[in-house]
């Protein structure tokens, strides 16, 4: 598959969530609950923060986005994490397995560097071990497990935590 891989533009909010909504809704791969209208994925674009990292993946073939990643401050509360970002990492499911989180991580990792990003961290949901292989393919390390972390339905959920020194 042929990929543009660019920052995200407003008109980019419907195919995120395309992407990001039923990934939400089957309550497998994030502890999102709530899906998001389209006002609102348009005002997170909007609102993004300066500092922060939001790239989509687009198919050349089909002109859609087929993925997406961004790198958000870890603290806005003091300078000591300025260094830190968090990171999310979606790709749509009919999409999987034909590197396109690879080829965002590559891109994500040179913009969070050059916006003076040296750490990325994440939280990855214990059961979630597909993605858990990715970030570890890309060189995160797991640093610990947050145990009974998110509690979505009545069901607690383990996440693990991850990162990575750029």
């Amino acid at each position: 598959m042929k990929l543009i891989i660019r920052d995200v533009q407003k008109e980019d909010s419907q195919g995120i969530i395309n992407i990001l909504n039923p990934i939400v809704e089957a309550g497998l791969y994030t502890i999102l609950d709530t899906t998001f209208s389209l006002e609102e994925e348009e005002k997170f674009i909007q609102d993004f923060p300066e500092r922060g990292v939001f790239n989509v993946a687009v198919s050349l073939e089909e002109s859609n986005v087929v993925g997406f990643q961004n790198v958000e401050p870890f603290a806005t509360y003091t300078h000591a994490f300025d260094h830190v970002g968090i990171i999310g990492t979606y790709v749509d499911s009919s999409y999987r397995r034909q590197s396109i989180a690879s080829s965002l991580f590559n891109a994500t990792f040179e913009r969070a560097r050059s916006k003076g990003y040296e750490k990325l961290f994440a939280y990855v949901r214990n059961d979630n071990q597909d993605a858990l292989a990715t970030y570890l393919k890309q060189g995160f390390e797991v640093i610990g497990i947050a145990k009974k972390h998110a509690k979505i339905d009545g069901k607690y959920i383990d996440e693990v935590l991850i990162e990575k020194l750029l």
